[in-house]
């Protein structure tokens, strides 16, 4: 029995009296301080103010261990009765400390929960020696839970703190209300069900805390890292929303309950499911002492992993909540207590993540839709994750839900510098002296390489290809390919030859196959998975479709039957897995659409490819089906693929057909000029984009849709402003000289369109190429991150400026040019007071954004220019009849939402 489970009954209720009787009451007027005040001081144990004795605090020490035990009987408790009064003594002796602490009330809330934690017990490091580990662990837990309730009595305590640390006091408060109202809810700590959560926990942190990272397996290293070391955290954006700043995808569920995330193959999303389970397993209330409270919400959930292929490999019905770990395969399945997953749900405390929506067959898409529908009407409360390809299911698939639509973005620079430097990081901790030393250099040069050469930028847009590209240049000394046809065919290379290679291993099970016989037995497989719209296959059903196969590959007939061929692809190939005992799949999508368009080109399957390209599951596969073929036959398909468009009935059908066909040109490696020229024309038609559907269409085709995108000469005001919203969804460098045509464009939303937009580009770059030369005024250049201000402070032309949340004051003094900033848009909770709004005496105008709590705009009476003030049209402000006739207060509507007027 884990003792930390004692903390599922410390509700505030249970804590908050009895920690504030450890400080003094000063009555009436207490708190109303300019300045810190010393903890030590504080406290009703000690000093001059003591009005508790030793005695008194190993009663409320007591106290709180009773009622964190709670009314249970002697044999459930997690600690032998005769430890009660030690553990009571060491947790008095601990708190004891507070009046030792060199820190004051300020520091202590800033530093967070779990740094108070561990001041307090590097205080006193023997208190819980003497005790089992049972009972040191329940000493521990107790603390924990009071820490955080002491650090918000300093928040309610102290105006001086309230006032200075609105956001740090408010993030207590919420993780204290939100953690009450879901301990309402747990189970008593020592029921059948609480226990069983505890193994249940175990399992998904067991399950789901280790990542690949591709290519690091190549020579003695293990094939797997922890995740909380190589997890990367990726950028979100609200779907088709250009306008608003991005947010950290871990961050999906801060203000949202329900999450619809898409995003391409290798972006990270099922990476981001097991980073939200293993979160939410670990049941860490102290999260808050990150100051990461936009993870709040993942406070005491249970977590359910639904794997769409696997839900839907062998039953064609969606499985009841009390068939969630049976249908997952998971091993506690038969230990769950009856009716368990029902009473979560209905408590309001489940994290269901359901991922890989584009992996179950079309057809079962629409039943998935109503079952969750049925559970979310049946089970309301909880949170709800479900991830797609971004085709996959239409647009607003799920709004009457009331979802909201997020979509991984694609890797940044930094990001990529960040994933290329944590690779080698990885490899260097499992290489030789010497093999560091070049780790270093191919690190550099391929930063290089990534930055400077334009095909490598293209390709290193999300985790899956980083990995690839990393892997690829260490094992070919510093060479990469250039397109993704040549990344994919060095990849298979590696995997199924040069891995064995380097290890240096002989085959265990006396099967050697060269690297051709591997791909066609592999292709033939993955093209089986594909005609049978699956990501998962029996075992079974994968051995007899390589029991077909083999006559056709006698070198590899002659070493095996078809039960030992497969078993070597297996375990040798590196791109077969079996997740669970009888269930078969790719290690990647990425890898199995690749393979299986390289089967279907040399069947003779172009005709299938044609009738199968309205299906989402197939655009991957008809992309390289065009790398694959020859020019004669690529030329045909894409003409077919062009005339079936020509003869669709629907205009949607028709331009899913041509930008299909404009998206695979691309990849084709020669093409007859006729070709290129019709399905250009059909482009043509689509472009430029009329409507917000239309660019969203265009951006899917990618960096080649840039070529065919207009300049704003003769385009409507409408047409130019989503011709450059393609361009934004688009991103990259190569989106960058498109944009710079419209820096003089007249209509102020297209203006405003680029200068919400520079949080997706370069800073430098963009700042450079863009927003230098942007002409007119009327728009506000804002400002998202730390890199961005950084160049703000040396341009010499915005005079409008908007700031997000996450800056201090003094980072806007030291950055924002004081001698030409007139209007100023801020978070309505950037401050409490406004004084140092005069470091920039040519201000005549301010908008604030919406803030919990009134804003007090008195201090901005002395300001010597300032004229207009804005505000949210509902916003409470204090002070306003201080500003006197010199100031204009002006109210606009707002939707909340960084980046809306």
């Amino acid at each position: 029995m884990d003792p930390g489970v004692v903390s599922a009954r410390l509700a505030s209720s249970a804590v908050a009296p009895l920690v504030k009787k450890l400080f003094v009451n000063e009555g009436a007027g207490a708190g109303l301080v300019d300045r810190p005040v010393r903890v030590s001081s504080l406290v009703s144990f000690s000093g001059e103010k003591r009005t508790l004795t030793g005695r008194d605090l190993v009663k409320i020490a007591t106290e709180l261990l009773r009622r964190a035990l709670g009314p249970v009987s002697v044999h459930e408790r997690p600690i032998a009765p005769a430890e009660e009064e030690p553990v009571a003594l060491a947790l008095a002796h601990t708190l004891y400390r507070l009046g030792e602490l060199e820190m004051d009330d300020v520091q202590a809330v800033q530093l967070g929960a779990p740094a108070l934690v561990r001041a307090l017990k590097e205080a006193g490091p023997d208190v819980t020696r003497d005790l089992s580990a049972d009972a040191a662990q329940l000493h521990d837990t107790l603390l924990d839970n009071a820490c955080l309730h002491i650090l918000h009595f300093f928040t309610q305590r102290s105006t001086f703190v309230a006032r200075t640390l609105v956001r740090q006091s408010g993030q207590l408060a919420d993780v204290i209300a939100k953690t009450d109202l879901l301990l309402a809810r747990t189970p008593a700590p020592f029921s059948k069900d609480a226990l069983f959560e505890e193994r249940y926990a175990a399992h998904i942190v067991n399950k789901h805390g280790m990542l690949t990272i591709y290519g690091i397996d190549l020579s003695r290293s293990p094939d797997q890292w922890p995740l909380d070391t190589a997890y990367l955290s990726l950028e979100a954006d609200l779907a088709h929303e250009t306008r608003q700043a991005p947010i950290r995808a871990e961050h999906a569920f801060h203000g949202r309950d329900r999450v619809l995330l898409r995003g391409v193959a290798g972006s990270g999303k099922t990476t981001l499911v097991q980073w939200l389970a293993v979160t939410a397993a670990q049941q860490d209330i102290n999260v808050i002492g990150s100051g990461d409270s936009a993870l709040v919400p993942l406070i005491r959930r249970v977590p359910f992993v639904l794997p769409m292929r696997t839900l839907t490999r062998q039953h064609a019905d969606l499985p009841t909540p009390e068939e969630f770990l049976s249908r997952t395969r998971c091993p506690l399945a038969a230990a769950q207590p009856p009716g368990w997953a029902d009473r979560v749900l209905a408590a309001g405390r489940g994290l269901i993540l359901v991922d890989g929506t584009d992996e179950a067959p079309a057809n079962v898409r629409e039943r998935a839709r109503r079952w969750l529908q049925d559970l979310l009407s049946t089970y309301p409360g909880n949170l709800w994750l479900v991830t797609s390809r971004p085709s996959a299911v239409r647009d607003r698939w799920l709004a009457a839900e009331q979802f909201t639509e997020l979509s991984l973005a694609p890797m940044r620079q930094h990001d990529v510098t960040s994933f290329i430097h944590r690779w080698h990081n990885a490899a260097r901790s499992v290489s030789a002296e010497e093999e560091r030393h070049l780790l270093d250099a191919y690190e550099v040069s391929l930063n290089l390489a990534v930055r400077t050469k334009h095909d490598f930028a293209r390709l290193a847009t999300n985790p899956l290809m980083c990995g690839l590209i990393c892997a690829l240049h260490c094992d070919r000394r510093g060479y990469l390919p250039s397109g993704r046809k040549e990344l994919y065919e060095a990849a298979l290379s590696m995997l199924l030859t040069r891995r064995d290679l380097e290890r240096d291993m002989a085959p265990p099970d006396g099967i050697e196959l060269t690297e051709e016989p591997k791909i066609r037995l592999l292709q033939r497989l993955a093209y089986k998975f594909i005609l049978n719209g699956k990501a998962e296959l029996d075992r079974s059903h994968a051995e007899r479709i390589i029991e077909q196969t083999l006559p056709g590959v006698p070198v590899a007939a002659a070493q095996g039957d078809a039960f030992a061929i497969f078993q070597h692809l297996l375990l040798r190939s590196g791109l077969l897995r079996e997740p669970a005992v009888g269930s078969i799949d790719f290690i990647h999508r990425t890898f199995q659409d690749y393979l299986g368009a390289k089967a279907a080109v040399e069947e003779g399957d172009m005709s299938l490819l044609v009738l199968r390209a309205t299906e989402t599951q197939w655009e991957d596969v008809i992309r390289m089906a065009v790398a694959h073929a020859r020019p004669g036959e690529c030329a045909e398909f894409l003409m077919d693929l062009v005339r079936r468009g020509d003869s669709a009935t629907s205009s949607y059908r028709r331009s899913q057909l041509h930008l299909l066909a404009t998206a695979a040109v691309e990849h084709a490696t020669e093409l007859a000029p006729r070709v290129r020229a019709a399905i250009n024309e059909r482009a043509g038609a689509l472009i430029p984009p009329r409507n917000l559907a239309q660019a969203n269409d265009l951006a899917g085709i990618g960096t080649v849709a840039l070529e065919l995108l207009p300049g704003p000469d003769g385009l409507t005001d409408d047409e130019a402003l989503f011709t450059a919203h393609t361009a934004v969804l688009i991103g990259g460098d190569a989106a960058i000289p498109v944009l710079a045509r419209y820096q003089a464009h007249p209509t102020p939303q297209v203006r405003q369109l680029l200068c919400t937009a520079w949080h997706r580009f370069d800073a430098v770059s963009y700042a450079e190429s863009v927003l230098s030369g942007l002409v007119g005024t009327g728009v506000y250049l804002e400002v998202t991150g730390a890199e961005e201000l950084a160049v703000l402070g040396r341009m010499s032309s915005p005079r409008q400026v908007r700031v997000a949340a996450g800056f201090t004051s003094s980072d806007l003094v030291r950055e924002l040019r004081a001698d030409r900033l007139t209007h100023l848009w801020l978070p309505g909770d950037q401050s409490v007071t406004w004084y140092w709004l005069a470091a920039f005496p040519r201000l005549e105008s301010l908008t604030l954004g919406p803030a919990e709590e009134p804003i007090d705009v008195s201090s901005l009476a002395a300001h010597p220019t300032l004229r207009l003030l804005r505000l949210p049209q509902h916003q409470l402000i204090a002070g306003r009849d201080s500003l006197g006739d010199g100031v204009i207060v002006s109210r606009f509507p707002h939707d909340g939402e960084f980046g809306h007027d």
